[in-house]
Order: C-alpha cells, then sequence, then structure tokens
C-alpha cells in the first residue's frame, strides 16, 4: 500500500500513559491521542509503514510488557494495523481538543475554533501532521510555563535557538510573546515542514522564525552572534550529547530550557549541566517528566 501508516492501538493502565508515550516515541511514532476507555486509557499512535517490519512492532510489543512489569502497573494490550494516508491524517485529530496552558497559552487546532473562555489568551495554532508538539504532553507544557516565566522581561530584545522544534509550538509561543527572532531546527524533514506551515497559520513572518533542517551545528551556521536562549524539548540521550555544544551558541549570560527528560534521568543532566558550565535555576516536575530552567555561570 503506497504512502501507508501503522496505526497502533494500545489499551493501558492510565498510570502508565507517560512511560508508554515515552516508549512510542523513542520508537519513532507520530501524532500520539489518547481517550479513556471505561477504567483504562486507548492510545493511537502512527509510524510510516517503511519505518517497522512485523518484527519491529512485535518487540515494541514486548518492550510495553517489560516496562510494565517494571513499573508495576497493569499490562497493556497492543494490536497495529495498516491505513493510508488520508486516514492516518485525519484519525487523530477527532481526539485533540483546544488545551489551556500557564496563564497565558492556548493551544489550538487549526481546525476548530478557540473557545470563548480562552480567547483573551495568546492563541497557537497547530496542525503539527506527523510532527511531535500539540500541546498535549507533560513537557511541552512545561516547556511553554518555563518560556512564560522566563520571557516576562523584555522579549523583544532576545533572540532564542530551538533544537528539535518538532511542529514549532516552543518557537510560536516565544514569537507571540514578544521574541524577536528565533531559529529553529529539527533533524526530520516533516518536522521542518511542519513547522514552517504553523508559521504561516500564526502569520508570523519568517524572519521572525527561521526554520532549517539540522541540529545544533546548524544552529550555530544560521547566527551571526549568539542567541540569548535555547529551548530543547527532546529525549534526554540526546540532550546530554548537545549540552557541551550549547555554550557554543549563547551568550555568556544565557539561558536554556531543557524537558524531553524523565525524573529518573534527572540526575546525569544536572552533571553534564555542571561539568560544562551550566547551573540549574529551577527544576520543575509535571507527572513523570521534569524541565529544567538553567543559566550559564
Amino acid at each position: 500500500m503506497a504512502n501507508s501508516w501503522w496505526e497502533i492501538q494500545i489499551i493501558c493502565d492510565p498510570n502508565a500513559e507517560d512511560l508508554i508515550f515515552w516508549r512510542l516515541d523513542s520508537f519513532g511514532c507520530s501524532g500520539i491521542a489518547s481517550e479513556k476507555k471505561s477504567h483504562s486509557l486507548l492510545l493511537r499512535s502512527y509510524l510510516p509503514e517503511e519505518e517497522a517490519q512485523l518484527l519491529d512492532l512485535a518487540a515494541l510489543s514486548l518492550w510495553l510488557h517489560q516496562d510494565a512489569l517494571i513499573s508495576g502497573t497493569k499490562i497493556s494490550k497492543m494490536r497495529w494495523h495498516l491505513i493510508d494516508e488520508e486516514d492516518w491524517a485525519s484519525s487523530w485529530k477527532q481526539y485533540w481538543q483546544p488545551q489551556i496552558i500557564g496563564d497565558l497559552f492556548v493551544v489550538c487546532p487549526a481546525w476548530l475554533p478557540v473557545p470563548e473562555d480562552a480567547r483573551d489568551r495568546l492563541c497557537i495554532l497547530l496542525d503539527p501532521g506527523a510532527a511531535f508538539g500539540t500541546g498535549t504532553h507533560p513537557t511541552t507544557q512545561l516547556c511553554l510555563d518555563s518560556i512564560e516565566m522566563r520571557l516576562g522581561e523584555e522579549p523583544e530584545k532576545m533572540t532564542i535557538a530551538d533544537i528539535g522544534c518538532g511542529s514549532g509550538i516552543l518557537s510560536i509561543g516565544a514569537v507571540l510573546m514578544g521574541v524577536k527572532q528565533v531559529y529553529g531546527v529539527d533533524i526530520d524533514s516533516l518536522a521542518v515542514k511542519a513547522a514552517r506551515n504553523n508559521r504561516t497559520l500564526n502569520n508570523i513572518d519568517p524572519d521572525r522564525i527561521i526554520v532549517e533542517k539540522g541540529s545544533i551545528q546548524k544552529v550555530a551556521q544560521l547566527l551571526t552572534e549568539p542567541v540569548d536562549g535555547l529551548v530543547c524539548n527532546i529525549l534526554a540521550e540526546i540532550i546530554i550529547d548537545l549540552i557541551p555544544q550549547m555554550t557554543e551558541i549563547v551568550k555568556p549570560k544565557g539561558w536554556a530550557i531543557l524537558s524531553g527528560i524523565l525524573l529518573d534521568q534527572a540526575k546525569p543532566i544536572a552533571d553534564t549541566l555542571e561539568a560544562h558550565g551550566w547551573v540549574v535555576a529551577t527544576l520543575w516536575k509535571k507527572q513523570e517528566w521534569c524541565c529544567f530552567n538553567v543559566r550559564r555561570s
């Protein structure tokens, strides 16, 4: 089947949602959505057919089984089938609703009206496609909360980098708060496309959010001077590899917001930050996830 996607359905214990979300994200899935089913949750996630074979999906099922045993949660039930691209594009969207985040933001699917009680908020319109970042995951919410706190004073003077920008949700939120310019990068070409499309949806000038394929090295090539701050919401293992390079693109008095980190991964992140001249100002937690707000020492 041309342009087919695996639809992965998982019935799970609600207490295991974050762990399963992390496992699916690590596996490369996109467009994860959840739906309450009595005392359980039904999670749906999607993966291009060419990125996984039946043995890979069987291995994912085994990992979920092992994760449940280790965490002490109820064993999840997983099944999968192929759908075409049009069905994938519409399947997960029906479960995604506007999300109020922090004191300032509302994240709204581009095809839905902004809720009446959120029209005085900064509205981030999104159609993420296959890119990570819909506002429903705790790490995205932690990052938006941190951006709200960090950009409270003179944001119009700031430039920031968004490493692993995904749908562009954090870049857009920063610009809506008044940031002068954002450099967003992602190694996934689908994410680059989604971020550019969402930039247009929010009527943001392309010069204010520059989106390119790549990682932190690409940001370094784009800059004429270091940025004031950096946001990064990706896997902890990748963040550890990026920390030594962060000082190359951030000003001596700059800051960073780092998430995508499980609580039990916080110590190696903190140790690596300290070893490379960063000080942890605050560590925010939500469910099993955490977000580092750090500054250069």
